[in-house]
């Protein structure tokens, strides 16, 4: 059985742009306010829908805050079969500060 891998906001960025996907267990609010582009929410209520349709050999690279939450989701990801799973270390909060242009606001649901 694979682990999950820690890995910093360059490498994330490079993973990313190679067609990774970036997914944010923080909470819908928060995610809202601001997140990385392109990532998708992930919350109790829609990870049983992202798992059944995801492909589980693609990159997954997740975040949380601060890069602690993000170990234990990602670790639950392996345990549900993705192969090729990544936890940000420093959360969105380093991601913000490293690649400022490369966040986003969700529009009004």
């Amino acid at each position: 059985m694979s682990e999950f891998k820690r890995i910093p906001p360059e490498q994330a960025h490079a993973l990313r742009e190679q067609g990774a996907v970036v997914v944010d267990i923080r909470d819908p609010q928060t995610y809202a306010a601001n997140h990385i582009s392109g990532s998708q929410h992930l919350d109790n209520h829609s990870i049983p829908d992202f798992i059944r349709n995801a492909d589980l050999d693609a990159p997954l690279v997740v975040v949380c805050y601060h890069g602690n939450s993000s170990q234990s989701a990602a670790a639950y990801l392996i345990s549900q079969g993705f192969s090729d799973v990544y936890s940000l270390d420093g959360g969105f909060e380093l991601w913000r500060t490293t690649y400022p242009s490369e966040t986003a606001k969700s529009v009004s649901e």
